[in-house]
């Protein structure tokens, strides 16, 4: 699974780098096309979503997404066969 920000869809409220768990979210530094300021994704590994979601076959936080007043954070499968890097924290 992977994590997606709509760049169409957000407001810029960063309301999503207040909440997160796992700080995978940093307030953006450049506006897109709409002159919105779009937060960022640092290190998405971290996401317990991301890594997890598949193997158990449930949301485990969502706290993003459900935060979301935009319903801008979703997660989209990836392809198989791609390179997933791993994090493991202590």
């Amino acid at each position: 699974m992977k994590l997606i920000i709509d760049e169409t869809r957000c407001k810029g409220c960063n309301l999503c780098t207040l909440v997160c768990p796992y700080k995978i979210f940093q307030e953006g530094t450049k506006p897109n096309h709409k002159g919105v300021v779009v937060p960022v994704l640092d290190r998405p590994e971290r996401c317990t979503n991301c890594r997890l979601q598949k193997l158990y076959g449930r949301v485990l936080c969502g706290v993003c997404q459900m935060i979301c007043p935009d319903q801008a954070i979703t997660w989209v499968d990836e392809d198989p066969y791609t390179p997933v890097k791993v994090v493991i924290e202590e």
